[in-house]
C-alpha cells in the first residue's frame, strides 16, 4: 500500500513532470497561453500516459529488446491517435487550438521516458499508478501554468473576468511570458517541496 502511494503522488510532488523534472517543455510553453488549454493539453497527455503504461505493462515480457522503443512508441502512437480524433469530433474548438500539439505527445519525453523507466519493468498495477500521479502533476502544472498566464496577459482565468483587459501585460501569453512564469513557478515549487 505504502509502495502504491508513493508511486502514485510521485509525480505530482517529489518528481513533478515540469516543475522538478523540467521534461515535456515544447507543449508546456507552447499550450499554456490559457488555464483551459494548459488543462486540456495535461489531461489529454494523462490519458496517454495513463493508457500506454498499462498497456506496455502487459507487454513487457512479449516485446523482444530489439524492438522495444519501437514498440512502445507504437503503443503511445495509437492512443496519442485515439485523443486526436475524440477531440477533433467532439471538441473542435479545443482541437483548432491544440491541434499542432496533440501529435507531439508521441515523442513527448515524459510519456516514453515513463514507458521505458517504469512500466516496462513494474507490475500494470503499479505501473497504471506512475502514469496517473505523473499525469496528474503534468496537468496540474499546465493548469497553474495556463491560469498564471491568462491572469497575467489577459485579466481573466478560464475565460472569467477578474479584472480589465487594459490592465493586463500582453507579454505573458507570448513566448517570453511563457519562460517569465515558469522560471518563477519552478523557484516556488522548489521553495515549497524543500
Amino acid at each position: 500500500m505504502n509502495k502504491a502511494l508513493n508511486t502514485l503522488t510521485n509525480g505530482i510532488i517529489r518528481e513533478n513532470p515540469t516543475f522538478g523534472l523540467v521534461l515535456g517543455m515544447c507543449p508546456t510553453l507552447a499550450t499554456t497561453t490559457s488555464a483551459i488549454n494548459g488543462m486540456s493539453m495535461g489531461l489529454a497527455t494523462l490519458f496517454v500516459l495513463v493508457c500506454s503504461n498499462l498497456v506496455i505493462s502487459l507487454l513487457k515480457n512479449l516485446i523482444p529488446d530489439k524492438v522495444r522503443i519501437p514498440a512502445f512508441i507504437v503503443v503511445i502512437a495509437t492512443f496519442v491517435t485515439m485523443v486526436q480524433l475524440l477531440m477533433q469530433a467532439y471538441l473542435p474548438d479545443l482541437y483548432e487550438t491544440l491541434g499542432l500539439f496533440i501529435p507531439l505527445i508521441v515523442v513527448n519525453c515524459i510519456v516514453l521516458g515513463r514507458a521505458e523507466a517504469f512500466a516496462a519493468k513494474n507490475s500494470v498495477g503499479l505501473s497504471l499508478l506512475d502514469g496517473l500521479g505523473m499525469g496528474i502533476g503534468f496537468t496540474l502544472s499546465l493548469t497553474v501554468l495556463g491560469a498564471v498566464r491568462e491572469f497575467l496577459g489577459a485579466g481573466s482565468v478560464f475565460g472569467l473576468t477578474v479584472y480589465p483587459a487594459d490592465y493586463a501585460q500582453l507579454i505573458f501569453v507570448l513566448a517570453p511570458g511563457a519562460f517569465i512564469c515558469l522560471a518563477f513557478l519552478m523557484a516556488a515549487f522548489n521553495k515549497i517541496k524543500k
